[in-house]
């Protein structure tokens, strides 16, 4: 078996804050000795989340099975996730922003028997939809819970109930034409020309024109949740979408220094 040196694009706070969390944990639940300490448990997640390194490689590279290797990575990924935002923690953050940024992502999956419900036709491919809020420069704000890919972008925001909570907080936000079309309150979206009325007048081009420049920027966000390799392709069990998406969130919070918890 050859072995090679690699690196994981995070900062030593992001490892240090999510050790002392598995620390904590143990501590809490008085675990007996492990094969690896909180600091190595903490490096095999990352290894695992930003890299994408699968259990079996994290395994020989640890010196561990690849069963512990899966249980160590469940563990932290589960003690992240209880700590993401609900939608109206992360609506009452985004209140104090000028605006938000909505859009909608695919995470890829596998191929399942009964695959019509995880089949997007926008994206023509299967897997899991995620709703993303992002501030005015594109940062992540929050991440929803993943629904079945058919799921369409409109109707994920308000099963999650994002939309609502940012038309009761009165949250002025940005969103495509073609993914939140009709979803009212708070959301704003482009004008769009209908088959039997005129054309656009050139105001309402160049509010079109403004707010496709807005959305751009919340493109960021999508660019970053996908950054985290373990997110290219889902090979898990799709229960455990959310869980990975809302630890992700909590550890991209933490690198860029904006997690308050």
């Amino acid at each position: 078996m050859l072995s090679y040196r690699a690196s994981i694009p995070l900062s030593n706070h992001t490892l240090i804050r999510l050790a002392e969390l598995i620390r904590i944990r143990q501590v809490e639940r008085r675990s007996r000795w492990r094969k690896l300490d909180s600091a190595q448990q903490a490096l095999l997640v990352l290894a695992h989340l930003r890299n994408g390194d699968t259990y079996a490689r994290l395994a020989d590279g640890f010196a561990i099975g690849t069963t512990t290797a899966w249980r160590y990575i469940r563990e932290a990924v589960d003690l992240l996730a209880a700590l993401a935002d609900d939608v109206h923690a992360a609506v009452e953050r985004a209140s104090r922003l000028a605006y938000t940024i909505l859009d909608g992502t695919l995470i890829p999956i596998d191929r399942l028997a009964d695959e019509r419900p995880y089949y997007s036709g926008k994206h023509k491919q299967h897997g899991m939809n995620v709703q993303l809020l992002a501030d005015p420069v594109g940062r992540l704000v929050w991440a929803s819970h993943a629904l079945p890919g058919a799921t369409h972008d409109v109707t994920a925001a308000r099963t999650v109930g994002l939309i609502n909570a940012l038309t009761s907080a009165n949250v002025k936000t940005f969103a495509d034409n073609k993914g939140y079309q009709g979803a009212g309150g708070t959301i704003r979206t482009p004008f769009k020309r209908h088959p039997h009325r005129p054309w656009l007048s050139r105001w309402q081009r160049d509010v079109n024109r403004a707010h496709a420049r807005i959305r751009a920027i919340g493109e960021r966000s999508v660019a970053t949740l996908k950054s985290w390799k373990v997110l290219t392709k889902l090979r898990c069990c799709l229960h455990r979408t959310t869980a990975l998406v809302q630890a992700i969130l909590v550890l991209q919070l933490v690198e860029e220094g904006r997690y308050s918890g």
